[in-house]
Order: structure tokens, then sequence, then C-alpha cells
């Protein structure tokens, strides 16, 4: 127990510079008089913490006693926190403490035991290629050209201010300003069909809370799969949007923005869906699907 606390008193001192005895304490949730016998037995074993009187003073860690030992550069640094940060948010969990030991130290070993493969199938790698170079133009703040794809199969050329990765229902989006739409957008990564990080920087500002697509409409789509489409549906829903029937059928109910994307993605599921809500798409499906129909009978 006493030995844990040692290190959490050296990792909370390297992030925050100097701390009181009586801060500790209550940190730590033990005595006054037992945190001077921590920084006796930490200097006992060589760590260089030293106490200081008077009206700014406090317990310190000797000044560059982490730095002295590290060999990465600044950029090195940057890479590793965004690394860090990047897994602490896609598991979803709170490892702040971890973050703040790691940061503070750099110079922890850790295993190659997490890959994430941003490339489709068939692909050889351009999707990661894209989000490395966006990477860097965010860190870096520096402006970048893409070519664009929107969900209305519109290609334009937007030079824009990269602010944020965010992931989002199975697919990675680019939060951006764009200087186009002299507005903040949102960008699907596998949409952008080239980019070229610019010399031009920029002064980052606060990023407004963006929906997926702000000027799309969404309407709630109310769809029913058979059993025998659990594995897909299970793939792409929320379990909090599927309803199981006696039957075995899988009842959908989900807000999508009503546009060419949502005609070739009902269209994907072939027989096996059954649009209940709105009406109105089931017209649509069945003409296009006609349509694709006299095209391969001709």
């Amino acid at each position: 127990m006493q030995e844990s606390r040692l290190f959490k008193i050296v990792y909370y001192l390297l992030d925050k510079g100097q701390a009181t005895a009586p801060e500790l304490a209550e940190k730590f949730e033990v005595s006054v008089r037992t945190i001077y016998r921590d920084i006796d037995a930490l200097s006992g074993a060589g760590i260089p913490i030293y106490t200081e009187a008077g009206r700014n003073g406090g317990i310190h860690l000797m000044n560059n006693f982490v730095l002295d030992k590290i060999v990465l550069s600044e950029k090195e640094k940057q890479e590793i926190l965004t690394a860090l940060q990047s897994i602490n948010f896609t598991q979803n969990s709170d490892n702040s403490q971890t973050l703040q030991k790691l940061s503070a130290l750099f110079h922890l070993s850790s295993e190659n035991w997490l890959e994430v493969d941003f490339s489709r199938w068939g692909n050889k790698g351009t999707d990661k290629e894209k989000f490395e170079s966006l990477k860097v133009a965010i860190i870096h703040q520096k402006c970048v050209k893409i070519t664009y794809a929107n969900s209305y199969g519109t290609i334009s050329e937007r030079i824009v201010q990269p602010l944020k990765m965010s992931y989002k229902s199975m697919s990675w989006y680019l939060q951006a300003y764009c200087t186009k739409k002299q507005d903040y957008r949102m960008f699907k990564l596998t949409r952008i069909i080239d980019l070229e990080v610019l010399t031009d920087g920029f002064q980052k500002s606060s990023l407004p809370k963006l929906d997926q697509s702000p000027h799309e409409t969404y309407n709630t789509i109310v769809l029913c799969f058979p059993q025998n489409m659990s594995y897909r549906v299970y793939d792409e829903f929320d379990r909090t949007q599927i309803s199981k029937q006696e039957n075995g059928d899988l009842i959908v109910s989900v807000e999508m923005p009503e546009d060419e994307w949502l005609i070739g993605y009902l269209l994907s599921f072939g027989a096996q869906v059954d649009i209940i809500a709105p009406v109105y798409l089931r017209d649509i499906i069945a003409k296009q699907a006609k349509k694709i129909y006299e095209k391969y009978q001709s």
C-alpha cells in the first residue's frame, strides 16, 4: 500500500510541479505526518525530492528529474500523447490516471498490442495514409486541400482547416472549418478522394458542437429484417434501435438522412428488408430496383 502511494506521490508532483503536505495528505487520505514519512522514504530511495519553506514553498522534485532521461523530441512526445488519448477515447474508458503517469514519464515501454487498420478490403492503405496526413495537419495546424464527394454525388474541391478526427457509426470523420462555405463541416474520411497538406497555417479555434451533417434531413426509418439477417443487423445498428419479434423478425427504428446513399444502402439488403416507414420509400426503392433490372436485361 505504501509503495503504491509513493509512486502516486511522484506522479502527482511530476504533473503538478509542487504540492503542500496537507494537499497530498487530503488527496491520498493519510495524515500530514505520514506524508512527511513518505517524503523521507522517497529521498532515501534516491528520488531527488525536497521541501521548501515559505509562502510559495511546498514539496518539489528537482528540475528536469525526468526530462533529463528522455531522448524524445517535442514532436515525438506529442505523437505519443495523441496516440494515448486516441486509445483512451476509442475504449470509452477513463484512463486519465494512466495518461497522467505516462505523459509525465515518457520513458515507459509498452508492448505492440494494438493495431488499427483503416484500409478497406482490397485497399492498399490509402485510407491509413489519409488519416496520418490529417493527423499531422491537425497537430501542426496546417490547412488541407481536399477533393470531396458528398452524399448527393457532387464532387468539389475545398480548402479546410482541420480541427479534429472523430469516429462514429463505424466510420471516421474529419471536423474542420471549410473556407469555401465559411462554416464548420464534417467530412467522411472514405469520401475524401484526394488531399494535400498545405504550408499555410491557421489559428486553431474552439470547435462548436457539430451534427453528423447539419444540412441533411433526418427522418425516422423503420425496417423489418428476417432472423437470418441478424449478423448484419447487429453489425450495423445499435441494440437500442432493434426490437425482436416473437417470430424472430428484427424491427429497426433509426434516424437516417434521406439521400442517394440511403437508397443504395437499402438496396444492398436486396429482398431481405421490408420498409415499414416512411411508406413512400417503398415506391422509390421499387423504381430504382426496376431500373437496375432493366439495365441488366437489355
